[in-house]
């Protein structure tokens, strides 16, 4: 029995009681209003005066339970008070089950105004018993036999049994308002689908600021560290040289600063600006960058890759961008070779250097000391997989190393 108690019990059982009897009270101010439908039948027996009563009061309880807002609140006194994990109702649920609502409201309201009368009465009367106050008198009647209130012990024992059945109608109304709170306020299927829609939403959100910061940062860095030492090599040797390397990377740390900024903004729910977006029109810009950190690059154009609009020409800078950014960091100091060709159709892009075996470190040369976090070819491949693109990585003869990608036209909207 104690075990069969026990889930009834789990959490506060007095604050679960509080919310029942905030229940039962804050349903009172309606009842005058309920009132008012015994003066439409004045001629009823008292009886169906009071059922018309009871059932005008429940409809006006009931009513409460349409409101939005209401729901919000209920929902976060059942977390507070019985401990219930209750998410929040989706801003995009469906309103077509709004009944559950109502329903909780009066199964609640009832089972406060059940709590509160029994209890209330047995604990005036383990009170009242031991002292004879207000002349009270009590039996018990269990199994056939019966023990009545005498005055002495008896009195003291049908006190404390009258307290325990209080605790015991305590637990038991919290219980059930415990069992119900997940069954009426918790989400339904519909509440289910637009809560796991938001959280898709902002699991792809996370994911895009991550490559975001991915490809732009991890690019600038690896950048700027390459003309760092490339500037610092040259710097009495080529001065010119040396100060077109501080102006590329004054650039770079330029646009990932703005990138920045816009994800930092998004990550604060503030009203973000327009984000940043590099296109394959940025693409003399990113290589003038990459020939001031000392890289070869041998590119070769075809179509009109710069007329390329939308998801594909900003997709198409961000793959190149990394590519090119993995050519810098595990090259071996060789030319770059860059294709971008441009079809009706689609785009290819392709990207092919130096395999990093025996590469060496230093200005102008592979980065192949740089340790790297191994999330840039998977995001690749995941962004090419959204685009319903096809990606091709991995060896290109003994010496090379070749990142190939194909995406279909139907993207660049």
């Amino acid at each position: 029995m104690i075990r069969g108690l026990r889930p009834l019990l789990r959490g506060s059982t007095y604050a679960g009681m509080l919310l029942a009897y905030c229940g039962a009270l804050a349903s009172l101010p309606l009842l005058p209003f309920a009132s008012l439908a015994a003066l439409a039948w004045p001629a009823a027996p008292y009886g169906a005066q009071v059922a018309l009563v009871l059932l005008v009061w429940a409809v006006l309880i009931g009513s409460i339970g349409l409101v939005r807002t209401v729901r919000r609140a209920l929902i976060a006194f059942a977390r507070a008070l019985l401990r219930v994990p209750l998410p929040a109702p989706a801003a995009g649920a469906a309103g077509a089950d709004r009944w559950r609502t109502p329903l909780w409201l009066l199964l609640h309201v009832a089972l406060g105004w059940t709590g509160a009368l029994t209890s209330g009465v047995l604990v005036l009367m383990g009170i009242s018993l031991p002292g004879g106050w207000l002349d009270a008198e009590a039996g018990l009647s269990l199994f056939g036999r019966s023990l009545r209130s005498d005055g002495g012990w008896r009195s003291w024992l049908l006190a404390c049994c009258c307290l325990m059945l209080a605790a015991v109608v305590c637990a038991v109304v919290t219980g059930a308002l415990r069992w119900l709170a997940p069954r009426l306020l918790g989400p339904s299927s519909a509440e289910r689908l637009a809560l796991m829609a938001e959280r898709e939403q902002r699991l792809a959100e996370r994911n895009r600021l991550a490559h975001e910061l991915h490809d732009s940062i991890g690019h600038t860095l690896t950048a700027t560290t390459i003309q760092a030492a490339v500037a610092g090599e040259v710097l009495h040797a080529d001065p010119e040289a040396a100060r077109a390397a501080l102006r590329s990377i004054e650039e770079s740390a330029r646009a990932a600063l703005e990138d920045l900024d816009y994800v930092l903004g998004v990550l604060r729910e503030e009203r973000a600006q327009t984000a940043p977006t590099r296109t394959l029109a940025d693409l003399p810009d990113l290589f003038d960058r990459l020939r001031h950190a000392g890289a070869v690059l041998d590119v070769e154009l075809s179509g009109e890759p710069a007329q390329v609009q939308g998801t594909l020409s900003r997709a198409a800078y961000r793959i190149l961008q990394e590519g090119l950014t993995n050519a810098l960091r595990h090259g071996s100091g060789g030319p770059i070779e860059v294709r971008v060709a441009a079809a009706p159709d689609g785009l290819e892009l392709s990207v092919v250097n130096g395999a990093g075996a025996g590469a060496r470190t230093g200005p102008g040369a592979g980065a192949s000391g740089f340790r790297t976090s191994g999330h840039g070819l998977p995001g690749l491949a995941e962004r090419v997989r959204l685009l319903q693109g096809e990606i091709e990585v991995g060896p290109d003869g003994p010496r090379h190393w070749r990142l190939a990608v194909r995406l279909p036209a139907r993207c660049a909207a």
